[in-house]
């Protein structure tokens, strides 16, 4: 016999603020599920943009057309920054130092370890070094070329080894010359949580409250020192770009340079010691936010800009608009991003709005508000206007007034955060979805790196979760669609981002998963057991299956379920019969079919009184 229908009919979103039960007729967890019109639906695969891998993990992604119509982006690593363009990726790192030297390599026989005489080298083992006009036929046969290399091991202040690809013919010494490129100093990209003596008071004990060994991580209730990791910021200038890899000076990238790479050089007379910078909006000038002083002193809460459209000129003087000004409200500037007629920036505690009012004070600084600071230099975005960002414990919108941004995964997100890796989260927007996602690391990351993203639409007004690889995010309007970086198992790479037509369930070639489940629900109103044998399903789906399972129990915290299915979904199912009992249901729609795009929609489900125990 086949009991009521009834329609199961939840609102957009996921709602994991309180408990499974508390959440009654909600969706309380997913991956890769977006909604779209209140209706939940499988997030579209994504797939490498090129073959190439690259070095380190990327840190800022910047995306743009250029004045002769070229598709464009640019990222920083922990080790390298790449330029991307026809489908080529070029090492544009900057170099710090060049020499040209004579005589100076050595070779092993059946060795591919050539080793470099330089006595003002001055390098560390994960630096790269780039040799042009380099000596051929070393140790017989070796031909270090026009190439890059990284230094495998230092052996004194005056030699180092590199590796090749091919063993050495024969064993030499003091042979060759080249000319050897520097590039800066690889970084880090983890960050070390309370080791050391100044990350908490020290006893030659295990960690406790207050106290902790040497080497051992800070308790909580410790300073919670961490070191930073390696960081970028990067923005246009007109069609070239600045860029900043934190604690150091700006460079700049030319379009029209005739080299080939177009390495990055130095920003004559920048500051030395930078966070971040940003290009104002219509002046153009280039924002240091924290920043040396005129005198030399690194001062984390100071902005200093140079003079309109003269990025070597830094120095405030009657004929220059350069200049600077010192923030309170924080003990650090985390970062900034472009507004409505503003500049937002936020310390660790504040925002600040900087606009441009003209000589001779330049900009003007106004607070918006405290006890809202920016959790990462990278972790705010502006949408039509508006500034929302992730802060310490919760979300913020600035849409004419500060405030907390309602979230149903607030407490979710927070509690699984990995608080020392926090520097990477990263924001991006999908406008074709009109979404913002921050992409942050998890208390379960295997790499430390972001594994996790939380979404929040804006116009419909739901959150949701799931897991990714990726670390940066840039929106569809250079390529067509979101451009994103991520490190996997098989390496470093760019790719494209759910492109348009592209309705494969994979990610790089393979299959992904994806799910939503409901919070638990009463079935009538709970007071007594009911029988339930019947679903009609409403969906759409392109091809393969999805799978359908309920799962049921007598009280909300009944350890004791029972899970009917899954049952296999395909474009022909009208009905899925099965026989289950309990007080408390909850349903799972998944899929791993990578030809699978779905939609689910309101579902029906039979039940009828089945007694009153």
């Amino acid at each position: 016999m086949t009991g009521k229908l009834v329609k199961l009919e939840f609102p957009p979103g996921i709602f994991k603020e309180s408990t499974e039960y508390a959440e009654e007729g909600k969706w309380f967890n997913a991956d890769r599920v977006r909604f779209r019109d209140g209706k939940p639906e499988c997030l579209r695969g994504y797939e490498t943009k090129i073959n190439d891998t690259f070095e380190g993990n990327a840190r800022d992604l910047l995306t743009w057309i250029d004045n002769s119509q070229t598709k464009r982006a640019m990222f920083g690593t922990d080790k390298k920054l790449f330029e991307f363009h026809g489908d080529s990726l070029f090492d544009v790192t900057p170099i710090v130092s060049t020499v040209t030297l004579t005589n100076c390599f050595g070779t092993s026989a059946g060795s591919n370890i050539v080793c470099v005489s330089d006595t003002d080298s001055s390098t560390a083992v994960g630096n790269f070094v780039n040799f042009t006009s380099a000596g051929t036929n070393l140790g017989g046969n070796i031909n270090l070329g026009n190439n890059t290399y990284e230094v495998k091991s230092v052996i004194n202040a005056n030699v180092y080894k590199i590796s090749v690809t091919d063993a050495a013919d024969a064993t030499s010494t003091q042979s060759g010359s080249a000319t050897l490129n520097y590039l800066i100093s690889t970084g880090t990209s983890t960050a070390v949580e309370g080791l050391g003596y100044s990350a908490a008071k020290y006893q030659a004990t295990v960690c406790a409250s207050q106290t902790r060994a040497w080497n051992q991580p800070a308790s909580a209730g410790s300073t919670g020192l961490v070191t930073q990791i390696t960081q970028w910021s990067l923005d246009n200038y007109g069609e070239d770009v600045v860029a900043n890899r934190r604690k150091g000076p700006i460079f700049f990238f030319d379009t029209d340079a005739s080299t080939s790479p177009i390495r990055l050089t130095t920003v004559t007379n920048s500051p030395t010691t930078i966070d971040s910078i940003l290009v104002s909006p219509n002046d153009r000038h280039i924002i240091a936010l924290g920043a040396n002083e005129l005198s030399g002193a690194y001062n984390p809460m100071l902005v200093r800009w140079c003079d309109t459209n003269r990025r070597d000129n830094w120095t405030p003087s009657v004929s220059s608009n350069a200049g600077d000004n010192l923030l309170t409200d924080g003990t650090r500037i985390v970062g900034g991003v472009r507004s409505r007629n503003a500049v937002n920036i936020w310390t660790d505690n504040a925002l600040w709005a900087m606009s441009f009012v003209g000589p001779p004070f330049v900009f003007k600084f106004q607070q918006l508000g405290s006890n809202c600071g920016l959790i990462a230099p990278h972790a705010a975005i502006d949408y039509n206007g508006a500034s929302i960002w992730m802060g310490h414990d919760n979300f913020y919108i600035n849409d004419g007034q500060v405030r907390v941004l309602p979230c149903s995964v607030r407490k979710h997100v927070f509690d699984e955060l990995n608080l020392s890796q926090s520097d990477k989260i990263y924001a991006g927007i999908s406008s074709e979805f009109n979404e913002i996602i921050w992409l942050y690391p998890s208390n379960s990351t295997s790499n430390n790196d972001c594994d996790k993203y939380v979404i929040y639409s804006p116009v419909e007004n739901y959150w949701t979760i799931g897991t990714t690889l990726f670390t940066t995010f840039a929106d569809q309007y250079v390529f067509g669609n979101t451009i994103t970086t991520g490190t996997s198992i098989l390496g470093s790479n760019l790719y494209d981002n759910e492109p348009v037509g592209f309705d494969t369930q994979t990610g790089a070639g393979e299959p992904l998963s994806s799910f939503i489940e409901s919070a638990d629900f009463d079935i009538e109103d709970g007071n007594q057991l009911m029988f339930l044998n019947r679903m009609i399903p409403d969906f759409d789906l392109t091809d393969g299956n999805i799978k359908f399972s309920i799962t049921t129990k007598d009280y909300p915290e009944s350890t004791e379920t029972v899970t009917k299915g899954p049952f296999t979904i395909t474009k022909s199912t009208k009905k899925i019969d099965f026989r289950a009992r309990g007080r408390q249901a909850s349903i799972k729609v998944s899929t791993n079919s990578t030809e699978a795009k779905w939609r689910w929609g309101a579902i029906r489900v039979a039940f009828q009184p089945d007694g009153g125990r």
